[in-house]
């Protein structure tokens, strides 16, 4: 299997793992969501590039993602789905791959891009091995950012951005120069490896400042996390992340997440706390621990991530600063059946719409994308999509704007991951879209397992 494939199914391979988990639960008595639901009209977006999918869409419409171009993939940007604009056209940073990870309204973007550099570590994890480097891109110029620097003059050498707010401020990961004793040791069977610590960082101006991480020792001690990592920022400056350890690549970062994490404006640091646990694939899966993470935060300051259960599961959680973390819950399709046994949250519009992904207790089932209307409960995505031209089978939900556009993850019937934008409709989807989408699941069985088959070789070379 090529690198560039792998790196492909980074992202699904986390997914991967919930899927293949054997979680048992309890039927849940939630009640179900009885509000009139929206319906969807999707739009194929295209094979998706080295980042699990579009991962934003701004107010506006601009969508960042990733594009294949020759035998690598470039940081792009779109307008609800039309023709991309490549970023590193002219040559990026000047290594092969790049990928736009945020946008914000004016149309700047920020990301990863590879330089010409060799590096030992994989820090893009594209499997080449070159420099990683954050960069900003505004009016056709991508710029590199800078990257951390110690008491000696030494400089850090790798660097990511992960999220933008409409001031340009940027939020994302950069190492020092201090090695990690917590980073598991170099495995040749796996293309990816960290050796130094891990920092959330912002930058502001062209300037980068690392940021806190949080925890507690044993007893309970204040105690600093060795490797952090922020992945989004709002526009009143407060970021979200994760920190913990050092690990093998998650398909979100280097870090296994202990704590999720707020980073106010002012600089403090907010541990969200946890829904009783952390996040740990099952025992004997191949994969890092990924944890407890932030991942969005909306103009409100409301958050939404993933926690670990009293149960040992994984659930999406919705954190606001009067009611602090409340669990969202997963999908139950009708009061007969039981409600899916994990969810990961990924998306919070500024009406508090929540999304992600949810995943049935049965391992050979297909995970869905799931959307959860502010006051209601988690459904699932594809029950709502009356137009699907491109039959295609919504995965994950990854970022849902204030005009209700939603982008995400989603599968063709031959096991490739598409890149999906879903728009409301005027009208109420109704049962035939319900019917519609429990044939599709079916119809998809198959491109599930030829997925999950290809995964294989690569989990196991996860630590």
């Amino acid at each position: 299997m090529s690198t560039r494939t792998i790196k492909i199914f980074i992202a699904a391979s986390i997914l991967a793992t919930f899927a293949g988990s054997n979680w048992a639960q309890e039927e849940t008595k939630l009640p179900l969501n009885k509000r009139a639901q929206t319906s969807y009209t999707l739009t194929d977006l295209g094979l998706v590039g080295p980042s699990p999918g579009p991962l934003v869409i701004t107010k506006d419409g601009l969508i960042a993602e990733s594009v294949p171009v020759s035998d690598a993939w470039h940081a792009a940007i779109s307008f609800l789905g039309r023709t991309p604009i490549d970023l590193a056209k002219n040559g990026g940073l000047g290594g092969p791959n790049s990928a736009a990870f945020g946008v914000n309204e004016p149309g700047q973007a920020a990301g990863e891009a590879e330089t010409v550099e060799s590096n030992s570590e994989d820090f893009c994890a594209y499997g080449t091995q070159h420099v990683c480097a954050a960069f900003i891109w505004q009016n056709g110029v991508m710029r590199e950012l800078s990257v951390l620097k110690d008491e000696h003059g030494e400089v850090g050498r790798n660097a990511a951005a992960k999220g933008i707010n409409v001031w340009g401020e940027v939020a994302g990961v950069a190492e020092n120069t201090t090695p990690d004793s917590t980073c598991p040791p170099y495995d040749p069977a796996s293309f990816q490896y960290q050796a130094y610590q891990a920092k959330p960082v912002l930058w502001a101006n062209g300037k980068i400042r690392e940021l806190p991480t949080s925890g507690t020792d044993s007893n309970g001690n204040a105690f600093r996390d060795p490797a952090g990592v922020a992945f989004r920022i709002n526009d009143r400056g407060e970021a979200v992340g994760t920190t913990g350890t050092c690990a093998g690549f998650t398909g979100f970062a280097y870090v296994s997440g202990l704590h999720a994490t707020l980073w106010k404006a002012d600089g403090s640091v907010v541990d969200l706390g946890n829904l009783g646990g952390i996040a740990t694939p099952p025992p004997g899966s191949g994969l890092g621990n990924f944890g407890n993470f932030a991942y969005y935060v909306n103009s409100r300051g409301d958050v939404v991530g993933t926690s670990g259960t009293s149960d040992g599961s994984a659930h999406a959680f919705l954190w606001t600063p009067e009611k602090l973390i409340q669990d969202v819950g997963t999908v139950q399709t009708n009061a007969n059946t039981p409600a899916d046994a994990a969810s990961i949250g990924l998306a919070i519009s500024d009406l508090d719409d929540i999304g992600g992904v949810s995943f049935p207790a049965n391992a050979n089932a297909l995970p869905r994308a799931f959307l959860r209307p502010h006051g209601g409960t988690p459904v699932d995505l594809n029950t709502l999509v009356t137009e699907n031209p491109a039959d295609l089978y919504l995965f994950t939900v990854c970022s849902i704007n204030s005009r209700g556009e939603i982008v995400g993850l989603a599968l063709d019937t031959e096991g490739n991951f598409h890149g999906y934008l879903a728009t409301p409709n005027d009208g109420a989807a109704d049962s035939s879209a319900e019917s519609s989408a429990e044939s599709r699941s079916s119809r998809f069985e198959y491109a599930w397992k030829v997925l999950r088959d290809r995964l294989g070789p690569f989990r196991a070379g996860l630590r």
